[in-house]
C-alpha cells in the first residue's frame, strides 16, 4: 500500500513539473532538472516534507515553501545542489514558527 501512495506523489510531482518551471532558457533542460531535484527531496530520508516547491529557469533552482527546521532547509539546498545540471540554488524556504 505504501509503495502505491509513494508512486502516486511522485507521478503527481512529475505531472506538475511543468508548471514549476518559469519561461526563459532551456524549457526541456530545466523542466527535467526540476524533475530531479523534485524527486532527489523526496527520496531524502532526512527531509519528510512535502511543502518545498521547486522552480527553474537556466539551471537556476529556486526553492520555496516551509519546512520545519534550519537543519530541513539546508539539507534541501545541499541535496538541490548535487542534482545533475544545477548551476545554482536560491533558497527561499522559510522555518515553521
Amino acid at each position: 500500500m505504501m509503495s502505491i501512495k509513494r508512486t502516486c506523489i511522485l507521478l503527481t510531482m512529475l505531472l506538475a513539473t511543468g508548471c514549476a518551471t518559469t519561461g526563459g532558457g532551456d524549457f526541456m533542460g530545466d523542466t527535467r532538472i526540476t524533475t530531479r531535484v523534485k524527486t532527489a527531496i523526496y527520496n531524502e530520508p532526512e527531509l519528510k516534507v512535502m511543502a518545498i516547491h521547486v522552480a527553474t529557469e537556466d539551471g537556476v533552482v529556486k526553492l520555496s515553501g516551509t519546512v520545519k527546521t534550519r537543519a530541513e532547509r539546508a539539507k534541501a539546498v545541499q541535496v538541490t545542489g548535487k542534482v545533475e545540471g544545477v548551476k545554482m540554488v536560491k533558497n527561499d524556504l522559510s522555518i515553521e514558527q
